[in-house]
């Protein structure tokens, strides 16, 4: 049974997606619409630079100030250090 629920999934997912892609034209793409005024295009290095190296510099400047912030190392671990074990103790019932 579970294989006929693979198989039922996966023809519904490739067939949603063959009909997305049939449905979409790119060729509406290239006609341009009232109004439309594009800037002048990026070239590789401000592409990268805006895409993949801002990111990066994003993400090690928050991972820093989270490192550098974190105040957990500070905190005692109250759980284990505050039990007493006296090696002679009996129990009374």
């Amino acid at each position: 049974m579970d294989k006929n629920n693979a198989l039922r999934a996966g023809a519904l997912a490739a067939g949603t997606t063959l009909m997305m892609l049939l449905m979409s034209s790119p060729a509406l793409a290239l006609t341009r619409d009232d109004g439309d005024d594009p800037g002048p295009g990026l070239s590789v290095i401000q592409t990268l630079g805006l895409y993949v190296f801002l990111p990066l510099v994003l993400f090690a400047v928050i991972a820093g100030l989270v490192m550098v912030l974190d105040k957990s190392r500070a905190k005692k671990d109250t759980t284990s250090s505050n039990i007493n074990v006296k090696p002679g103790a009996e129990a009374k019932a």
